[in-house]
């Protein structure tokens, strides 16, 4: 997303954001590879580590800030001043808003470096993983996208669907009238 914000602005604009509200986490490499490297040596086998990446960023303060730094100025449209305009384009099919962790915090236990935790979970036993496994299967094969997400709630610890989720079950059956 910075580069192809980069290039816009160098381009002149517009800078594309998906939708004014969604936020993400941002890492460097540098960082990201180090945190990894060092969960790596804490593993006792068959952990999960979560990376503590501080605060998400709004990506339109994001295009804010790379406009200015360019020396530019965001395009007001109540004043008609300013350099590059945001056009907002609308989530992309399955975009988010914003980025959530499929593990309860409570589960999260400390490492001897306070940006890496590890993630005490719950595991299936053997048949319980065919249970999952054969749910997925039946609601995949009837092509039941809700049927999934159900095994997905009933199986995954900390997993809740959206607040905005909308059962395609029950739109079929306004749209049909009842």
């Amino acid at each position: 997303m910075l580069p192809l914000f980069q290039r816009q602005i160098i381009a002149g604009g517009p800078v594309t954001v998906t939708d004014p509200d969604v936020t993400r986490f941002f890492m460097t490499i540098p960082e990201a590879a180090r945190l990894v490297m060092l969960a790596g040596s804490y593993s006792r086998g068959g952990d999960v580590f979560v990376l503590d990446m501080g605060q998400p960023i709004k990506i339109m303060d994001v295009a804010r800030r790379m406009i200015e730094l360019s020396g530019r100025s965001v395009f007001d449209s109540e004043t008609g001043k300013g350099d590059i305009r945001i056009e907002i384009t609308g989530l992309r099919p399955g975009e988010k808003r914003y980025e959530e962790l499929l593990i309860n915090h409570d589960s999260l236990r400390e490492t001897p470096h306070p940006k890496i935790l590890r993630a005490q979970e719950h595991m299936l036993s053997e048949v319980e993983m065919k249970m999952v496994f054969a749910a997925l299967q039946a609601a995949i094969e009837s092509q039941e996208p809700d049927g999934i997400r159900k095994v997905i709630e009933r199986w995954v610890d900390g997993y809740h669907r959206p607040a905005d989720h909308v059962d395609q079950r029950s739109l079929k059956l306004e749209s049909a009238g009842g």
